[in-house]
């Protein structure tokens, strides 16, 4: 069962068609979205860094000198994630101690969009770290799910996702080492696209203090409110083109993973997974739910967490004043260079595969780190620690994965991972 959209504001693709048509300038179209900002955000209190100033001025350049290149975004405002740089304006990670931490030029995505054509009104909230599913910080507050303000719209990219969802803006940029694009659009009700690992810079989305260093697992990639969006704001981000290939669901071969060793997914949110399957084999699809090619995905995520810890902890002693050696990372890179090339064998026999993104849609406001507290999942409470064997799949073995919203669960929005091979692209 869909759920029905918040918003029927249009999307980036109709803006820019609108706006090559001649029937919205780039300037109508961001004091529109700077208005829907005004009206909206309040109890949402997604765009938490404003540049309104500096997004008027640079559409009214664009209307000035018209779209003489092509410009695929040209005119379309939007927003992105306080982690990114962007002149002028801070990049905390909502941390208190980096209030005052401006940022001197643009990050290099803010960079490729404003090539395109965008126009960008500001930077929408996070956690601490960029390290919760939930987007609460003392610098900016919290963000609350615009399908229900009791409940998280996710994390990190968390203000991304409400302000896409809400029909603020149309689309987005943030980024993702633990489900932070994924799991804000599966519990908004967008799409998301966590990207193979290492095809978009990450100069300029680096922790405070630092020189933007690539961390290990983590990437940048866009959210937005249709597959035509994700792939125009792919395209005009990656360092370099991937190779793309056509997958009709008719004759396409599926793989779904509804559980694991670690963690499963509620009833309910599994019944819709498996009704969108049931679409795909009345389509002509073929859904299998086994593969004896499949990584031992429990020693998979362990190791995958093990890598988490140390790349989100820069490196330094864990709480127990353990601290991982030189040898000890090598060892998990070896693993994690085997695992994927498990997963390529997978692709050998599969053109996708599907899976949920977190154990349950949008759960209500935790106080603290959703990691450290429990969540009910089916009338049981349990840790919450163990969803991120979701986002882990498809991020140790740097895969691509896609969230597309397929329905509804106990009225909240629900979606679905789509994991592709980390070789290519696929239109599907």
């Amino acid at each position: 069962m869909a759920i029905a959209s918040l918003t029927t504001e249009p999307t980036a693709t109709e803006i820019a068609a609108d706006i090559a048509a001649g029937n919205l300038s780039a300037l109508a179209a961001t004091e529109a979205a700077i208005g829907r900002i005004e009206a909206l955000d309040g109890p949402i209190n997604a765009v938490v860094v404003r540049n309104f100033d500096a997004a008027r001025a640079a559409a009214k350049r664009l209307d000035e000198t018209g779209n003489q290149a092509g410009q695929p975004l040209f005119g379309v405002p939007m927003t992105v994630k306080e982690s990114f740089n962007l002149t002028g304006h801070p990049s905390t990670w909502g941390l208190e101690h980096a209030r005052n931490n401006i940022a001197q030029s643009d990050a290099a995505v803010v960079q490729r969009l404003k090539r395109a054509g965008a126009v960008i009104l500001g930077k929408t909230n996070v956690p601490p770290d960029l390290a919760d599913w939930q987007s609460n910080n003392p610098v900016y507050g919290r963000t609350n799910n615009p399908h229900d303000l009791g409940r998280s719209p996710g994390g990190s990219s968390g203000g991304a996702a409400a302000a896409v969802a809400s029909g603020m803006v149309a689309c987005e940029f943030g980024s993702d080492i633990g489900g932070s694009i994924r799991v804000p659009a599966h519990y908004c009700g967008i799409w998301g696209h966590k990207p193979t690992f290492d095809v978009i810079s990450l100069e300029g989305h680096g922790y405070p203090g630092t020189d933007s260093a690539r961390p290990a697992l983590s990437v940048c990639g866009p959210l937005a409110r249709s597959a035509e969006d994700l792939a125009t704001l792919l395209d005009v981000t990656l360092d370099h083109p991937l190779q793309r290939r056509d997958v009709s669901i008719k004759g396409g071969r599926f793989l779904l993973i509804e559980e694991q060793p670690m963690v499963g997914c509620s009833s309910c949110y599994r019944a819709e997974l498996d009704r969108v399957a049931g679409q795909i084999e009345d389509a002509g699809g073929q859904v299998e739910r086994r593969c004896e090619l499949l990584p031992d995905l429990e020693a998979a995520h362990d190791s995958y967490l093990k890598m988490l810890n140390i790349a989100m902890a820069g490196g330094l002693p864990a709480p127990d004043g353990t601290q991982a050696t030189v040898r000890d990372w090598f060892d998990l890179c070896d693993i994690q260079a085997r695992v994927s090339r498990q997963w390529r064998d997978v692709f050998g026999q599969f053109d996708f595969v599907l899976a949920p993104v977190s154990a349950t849609p949008a759960f209500p406001h935790h106080d603290g780190q959703i990691f450290q507290d429990n969540i009910e999942i089916d009338g049981k409470n349990l840790p919450a620690a163990p969803q991120l064997a979701w986002a882990g799949i498809a991020t140790y073995p740097g895969l691509p994965s896609t969230v597309l919203p397929i329905g509804s669960v106990d009225g909240l929005p629900a979606g679905m991972q789509v994991i592709g091979d980390r070789s290519g692209l696929s239109n599907y």
